[in-house]
């Protein structure tokens, strides 16, 4: 525990902006937002939501839209057609049950079409400051490789997290390992040798560990 807080301190440290990577208004914003964003990048999300938005602004509006039209609009996000039905089954869902407002509860977000734990901790943590262990890919990976547990089911994952992680800073460590995921804590190669983690990290070694070698394989920013 004591080994694990201290690896999100200097996390913290090392990304004092790191916040969530999706450009959202509203709760319902990022809620479509966090829906259109597996399997593809934030980067490219936010690419596509400001004209969504503008024509869709709201739950209401989203349920009544063309599906022709709205394909269009989120192609290059992948996997459009099923990201589409998502979308129009959940704004109907929001009208149906909750008078078209995103509910700030995690056993009424999970009851909504496409949205389990991890898109309901995204909402809950960014747009309403309840907190919530978002366990993507990376968070996944990460929390694996520093030791903090063995398990491969997020739901699994996100109680050992919070077993060891204060309540109050859930939603912060997710950003910030999010963070180190995407630009140091790589998939196939993460850059060992320049990570501010590599004295705490049990892993440590799984990448170049040359610091001038590592440090080639940093990423400034979240991938494209």
């Amino acid at each position: 525990m004591r080994r694990a807080r201290k690896m999100v301190r200097i996390l913290s440290d090392t990304y004092p902006d790191a916040q969530c990577e999706l450009d959202f208004s509203t709760p319902f914003e990022l809620l479509a937002a966090t829906v259109m964003s597996a399997q593809t990048t934030d980067r490219r999300v936010n690419a596509v939501t400001p004209a969504l938005f503008a024509a869709y602004p709201d739950a209401r509006a989203l349920a009544a839209a063309d599906r022709d039209e709205l394909e269009v609009m989120i192609k290059t996000t992948g996997f459009f057609r099923a990201k589409t039905n998502s979308l129009l089954a959940l704004s109907q869902g929001l009208c149906d049950r909750f008078g078209g407002e995103v509910p700030d509860r995690m056993e009424d977000l999970v009851t909504l079409p496409g949205v389990g734990r991890k898109t309901a901790n995204v909402v809950l943590g960014d747009a309403f400051g309840v907190p919530g262990i978002t366990v993507d890919t990376h968070v996944a990976r990460l929390s694996r490789r520093f030791g903090w547990t063995d398990q491969t089911d997020p739901d699994r994952i996100e109680r050992s997290i919070a077993a060891l992680i204060p309540r109050a800073d859930w939603t912060h460590m997710s950003h910030v390992v999010i963070w180190h995921g995407r630009r140091c804590c790589h998939a196939k190669k993460p850059a060992c040798g320049a990570c501010p983690l590599a004295s705490l990290c049990p892993s440590f070694g799984e990448g170049p560990t040359d610091p001038s070698v590592a440090a080639a394989l940093l990423r400034t920013e979240g991938p494209a």
